[in-house]
């Protein structure tokens, strides 16, 4: 846990502005990195009452996420949920004003460095790739059942893989042979779908795009992220501030387009101010110091 590097970091505390009795919500607290320096920058700022409430669905996160943040005491709240449960949890907590909201949709370093949570093929493992255990749906599952077309349009709309029909094509014909249950031996199947000269032509790995669709499938994740932005706005209090920090190109254009529609005069209320006209990208310091910050954008607006 002490490795952990909470991604944009410096640009999302830049986008802070602590004000009396202040609430945060982190809606992916993980291991907690964001939520303490959210917390420790609010007390700096003179505002030591600030309380925050944070959510996440992996139990395993949340418990380390909760060790961290115990000096904090009663000012932190963490639950066990998923973004579509945000609205309902809010309520039930009295929440009705957030002043500072953050998600960070990307997939934790406690995921991807757990071989048995199956969310990478760099080490081999169960295909699992569930952020919430208690599901039932699993990625070995998917993969051994869906249909051909199911397979070619998951990997097509949420890999944007140009072989998605290839790639498919592939997994229902080794299924057959045998079930697919492992990350190396999917990685192995979608490899064997490449041909030779783009293998050899690829900056990743073949498979990089396939266990992302996979993993989004599996959790629901823009339906998901879509659910936590419409739960957020309308509890934003005025000035308030919401942040989202995405990984790949749907995620930052679904964030983009929500933003902008709510931030049109007259069609929607309340509406808000976008912040960045731009998505803000790690430093060329960080993306050395930490990879996998190389995709993350940044997107801020604030409540009018």
């Amino acid at each position: 846990m002490d490795s952990h590097i909470p991604v944009l970091l410096r640009e999302v505390l830049s986008f802070l502005e602590p004000r009396p009795g202040m609430r945060i919500l982190d809606g992916t607290l993980g291991l907690g990195g964001h939520a303490l320096a959210l917390l420790q920058a609010a007390v700096a700022a003179g505002i030591p009452e600030a309380s925050l409430l944070g959510l996440d669905r992996d139990g395993q996160a949340l418990a380390l996420a909760c060790r961290r943040l115990l000096p904090f005491g009663e000012r932190v709240q963490a639950v066990r949920a998923a973004f579509s449960e945000a609205a309902e949890i809010l309520k039930s907590r009295g929440w009705e004003r957030v002043d500072f909201a953050l998600a960070d949709v990307g997939t934790s370093s406690l995921q991807l460095d757990s071989p048995e949570r199956g969310f990478s093929f760099l080490r081999d493992g169960p295909l699992d790739m569930r952020m919430d255990q208690r599901q039932e749906e699993t990625a070995e599952r998917l993969v051994n059942t869906a249909s051909f077309s199911r397979l070619r349009r998951i990997l097509a709309e949420w890999g944007e893989e140009p072989l998605a029909g290839r790639i498919a094509g592939a997994i229902v014909e080794a299924r057959a042979r045998e079930p697919i249950l492992t990350t190396a031996r999917l990685a192995r199947v979608v490899e064997s779908a490449y041909p030779a000269r783009r293998r050899a032509a690829a900056r990743n790995h073949p498979a990089t795009r396939t266990f992302q669709a996979l993993r989004m499938e599996v959790n629901s994740e823009v339906s998901e992220l879509k659910a936590f932005l419409r739960a957020v706005v309308p509890n934003l209090a005025p000035g308030g501030r919401i942040a989202v920090i995405s990984f790949h190109s749907l995620e930052d254009r679904l964030v983009k387009y929500f933003f902008r529609d709510e931030a049109r005069d007259g069609l929607r209320s309340p509406a808000l101010r976008v912040l960045t006209a731009k998505p803000v990208e790690a430093s060329p310091e960080e993306r050395a110091a930490n990879p996998r910050s190389r995709s993350a954008k940044l997107r801020v607006a604030e409540k009018l």
